[in-house]
Parts: C-alpha cells; structure tokens; sequence
C-alpha cells in the first residue's frame, strides 16, 4: 500500500509480471433504524481508531521499506555498482534519456537497467536497443517501485562486471519520492515542455534528489521556456542539487553528464576498497 495514495499492497507485485486484481464482492446489506439518537460516540471511536490504524500500517510499511533498502545498498556497496533511482513524470524523455547515456557511455561503465511501469514492457525493451541488460517491473496498480521488487529484479540481473545500475522508476512525482531503493544516488528528470515551475509544484521529489536533469533542451525555444525561471525554482528548492541541461536527441549536455557518471563511480570505488 502507497504511503501516499493507498495504491496496492506491499510485496505483492512479482517481478518481471504483475497481475492486481481486486475482488470487491461485498454483501452489504445494512438494516439500520434512524430514528434512534445513538449521539455517534461509537462510530466518533471507531473512526478515530481506523486513523490510527492507518498511520501504524504506513508506518510500517516504510520502516520495512528502509530496512530492505539499506540492504541493497550494502550489497550495490560490497560490488563497487553505482545506482541511480531516476524518477520524473509521464513524457519527460526518461526513457530516451536513459538509452543515450548508455550509448554514449559505451564501455566507460558497463550499465544494467531495472525498469519500473504499470504496465507493458516497452521501455524494458526499448532500453535493450542499447545493449544493456533491462528487466522489467510491471507494477500493475502499484504507482512506485520498492526496494524488495528491486532485490527480486537483481536476481535476474548478470552482475559479473556490472557497474552501473540505473533504476528507472514508475513516471509519477509524488509517491515515489518516499521510497529509498538502496540508490546511491537520486535523480529528478523534467523536460522543458512540462513548465519552469514543475518543481514548484512537486517540491518532495525535488528536494530529495541529488541531481536534477533537465531533458529535451532542443525544444526550448520552441515552447517559450524561460531558463532564468526554471533554475531559480530549483536552486530555491534544492540549493544544493547539481542541474545538468541536455537533449538526448542533439547530444547537449550528455557528454558533462556522462562524464559525471564515470566520475562518480571512480569516487564511490575508492571509498569502498571492496568492489570490484
């Protein structure tokens, strides 16, 4: 269940195929006489203790969450593998994102993809194009990945050599920004079509990112974006984020990108003497 919207079940969803189906078959046949003045002292006490309820179920439901994430990352850790959970909304260019940084990284990181959607495996397969290794996460209902579907997704991942995995998540900006995968690091995507104040609207995600890419830079001029205005809100947000503008389809602004990555990766080696 979301923390956020109350979507699905944790734990529910097998990897690779999702299949949420929910039988709501309820007799509910109720004789009540409302002639009678009950003063609602019960059904106030009850409500109130469904509330509580509920807040002990989400509670739990991120405390395990964490858990389980801090055991990815002692695993990415011990293997030397740099993570990224990419997140952004439906139609920034996550996905082409995505595919050109494997391309153009080429054998400077050999990267493995997890792949998060509702449903369909286009982007899995599209993702393959560039010659990484993807497997899907149909979520069904589900509107973000977890950090126990991505453990399932791992074992059919061939980690020999591997040292990039780039999570993408489910194309939503509110939910999945309250569950840690066990990434390294994380990622916000937005394209210039979606508005200088997407931030503003989303302000969660944003601040939980390290990184903020900002896609589809060739269309900029195109739909009137105001540059000015959008790194602005960011840099109200989340001061202390880095920003990089690019276009997957001009190449603007992979190769800093990319260069990032590699970077990164050197860094996260030399503090953990144990990958490999």
């Amino acid at each position: 269940m979301c923390k956020d919207c109350g979507c699905g079940l944790p734990g529910e969803t097998p990897v690779g195929f999702s299949s949420h189906s929910h039988s709501h078959e309820h007799g509910h046949e109720h004789t009540h006489d409302h002639d009678h003045d009950h003063g609602h002292s019960h059904a106030e006490s009850g409500e109130l203790h469904e509330h509580r309820r509920t807040l002990e179920v989400r509670r739990a439901i991120l405390d395990k969450n964490d858990r389980l994430a801090e055991r990815n990352r002692g695993f990415f850790h011990a293997r030397g593998l740099l993570v990224l959970n990419v997140l952004s909304s439906p139609g920034s260019g996550k996905t082409t994102l995505i595919r050109e940084t494997i391309r153009k990284l080429g054998k400077r990181l050999k990267t493995g993809v997890i792949v998060g959607d509702l449903a369909t495996d286009n982007d899995a397969r599209r993702l393959a194009e560039s010659g990484a290794q993807a497997v899907q996460i149909t979520t069904g209902t589900v509107c973000h990945l977890e950090a126990e579907m991505v453990a399932r997704a791992l074992k059919q991942l061939d980690l020999t050599g591997l040292e990039l995995l780039v999570i993408e998540n489910v194309g939503n900006l509110v939910c999945p920004a309250s569950y840690d995968l066990g990434e390294d690091l994380r990622v916000v995507v937005f394209s210039v079509t979606e508005g200088e104040d997407k931030p503003l609207k989303y302000p969660p995600m944003f601040q939980s990112a390290g990184v903020t890419v900002i896609s589809k830079m060739d269309l900029a001029k195109a739909c009137d974006y105001d540059r000015a205005a959008a790194l602005a809100n960011l840099q109200r947000l989340a001061p202390d984020a880095l920003v990089f503008e690019t276009s997957a389809k001009t190449g603007q602004g992979m190769d800093a990108w990319c260069d990032f990555l590699v970077q990164r990766h050197q860094a996260l080696k030399s503090r953990d003497p144990l990958g490999q």
